[in-house]
């Protein structure tokens, strides 16, 4: 009995290990629905004047209206797998009626739409709705020209020469024509904690029946 006890101790703490990485996982599952439901609420919710000086915690997401125009300044960040394909989401900067300049995300100018790209930016003063967002945008690679890989709102605020505030379009009273709208919403948020719990949970089992296995095996008599 006493050569099973090493076996025994590695057996079960291997169970307690992935045991508790599967309920961490479970754990962060609750807490990422709770952060979806939340962007939710603010998406959802009835559109305010954009505030004099946002907080990026408590305004992110925030649903705001202004009125003004766009300056035909853009910057193109590429972007993949919306749904509206693949192309640029053009971001340009606004100038409000009140005389504030801040960047607006107007949509995707799909990558293979020659005649879209060959029309001139709108330049009409509209009324729109849209999102607050600070964006978490990753790219080891800087921007080429006016094309950009991610969306570091502080540096293209710097370049566009406006607030560092970006809103994504949701709705206008005048669309540009060139452009799909992709307003912010939850789809595209990352949650695969479940999955992961799951092949947690799935290995406990796993190291459990082969830790049975062992002990049973090693508790055989032994044939002549």
């Amino acid at each position: 009995m006493r050569k099973l006890l090493f076996p025994i101790v590695i057996g079960l703490g291997g169970i307690a290990v992935l045991l508790q990485l599967a309920f961490w996982q479970l754990d962060r599952l609750d807490w990422r629905l709770g952060v979806i439901a939340d962007i939710d609420a603010r998406v959802a919710a009835d559109a305010v004047p954009l505030p004099a000086t946002p907080d990026r915690e408590a305004d992110n997401y925030l649903t705001v209206i202004m009125q003004g125009a766009a300056t035909g300044e853009e910057i193109r960040f590429l972007d993949s797998g919306t749904a509206a394909g693949t192309g640029h989401r053009i971001i340009s900067a606004f100038e409000t009626v009140d005389g504030r300049r801040v960047m607006l995300d107007q949509g995707l100018l799909e990558i293979n739409d020659a005649e879209a790209r060959a029309m001139p930016p709108l330049k009409d003063e509209v009324t729109v709705q849209g999102n607050l967002t600070w964006p978490d945008d990753m790219s080891e690679q800087g921007p080429v020209g006016d094309e950009w890989y991610a969306r570091n709102v502080a540096a293209m605020a710097e370049t566009l020469d406006t607030e560092p505030l970006l809103v994504v379009l949701s709705a206008a009273s005048e669309y540009d024509p060139r452009l799909s709208p992709l307003p912010v919403d939850t789809r595209n948020i990352k949650n695969d904690h479940l999955e992961y719990a799951i092949t947690w949970f799935l290995l406990a089992a796993v190291w459990l029946s082969m830790t049975l296995f062992y002990v049973a095996r090693s508790m055989r008599p032994k044939e002549d």
